[in-house]
């Protein structure tokens, strides 16, 4: 046994981190990268398989216990990642024998890369509260898609920066097993700013490339709470 790390059980968090399932643009990309700017893409939707993905995914979270153990879902105001939030953790039919599930907050920080390509837009707020009446919206300020920009990408370190301000949300927060459905690219850009922590071979292990429908959980600590509790 190599345990090298000791910290009190109230300085810690865990994360489920969960990238939406395959997606209509996912497959249309792998033909052509070029098809990222089409129209039609506008905020695309989850394809059979990834509505198969994510039915496969609520089992193995049902079986495991984590849908009873999991506090707070935070997803992306997005329609494939709010297709993925409530097909796994959600329970949209209120049948009466389903394991209850977590609320499942949307919040815009944790959305896609934004910027030039449609299918990271989002739809405006009323449409979606229609679509997904259990999901709480009341943290996104405005109902159009103000953030957005047709002409320019956000670029990487505002994605970070995106993920530190997250991480910073994450931690006022009194849950301590939370799921994030999210996007790739976002995923990684959050572990990023714990990466400096952890030894290379870790740290490349886990901020490698999410798949879809892939869940990586994690344990994330506050060192300062850890260390105030020790004196």
């Amino acid at each position: 046994m190599d345990a090298r790390f000791l910290y009190p059980l109230e300085s810690c968090k865990i994360i489920h981190m969960l990238r939406h399932g395959q997606a209509v643009h996912n497959v249309e990309a792998e033909k052509d990268r070029n098809a990222l700017l089409s129209p039609r893409l506008f905020d695309a939707p989850l394809t059979d398989h990834g509505h198969q993905q994510v039915e496969n995914l609520r089992e193995r979270v049902v079986s495991s216990g984590l849908l009873k153990r999991v506090e707070l879902v935070v997803t992306s105001p997005l329609l494939r990642t709010m297709q993925t939030a409530v097909g796994v953790f959600g329970n949209e039919d209120e049948k009466p024998n389903m394991t209850s599930s977590p609320p499942i907050l949307a919040l815009e920080v944790a959305r896609d890369r934004n910027g030039l390509r449609p299918p990271d837009m989002r739809r405006n707020v009323s449409e979606y509260q229609t679509l997904f009446p259990t999901i709480d919206f009341s943290q996104i300020e405005s109902d159009e898609d103000n953030l957005w920009r047709p002409d320019v990408r956000e670029s990487e370190e505002e994605i970070f920066a995106r993920g530190l301000e997250f991480m910073k949300w994450l931690w006022s927060r009194p849950e301590k097993e939370v799921a994030v459905v999210s996007h790739g690219i976002v995923l990684q850009h959050m572990l990023y700013v714990f990466a400096n922590d952890c030894d290379e071979s870790i740290r490349h292990e886990l901020c490698k490339r999410f798949a879809n429908c892939e869940i990586r959980t994690v344990v994330i600590v506050d060192k300062g709470l850890s260390s105030s509790s020790e004196n």
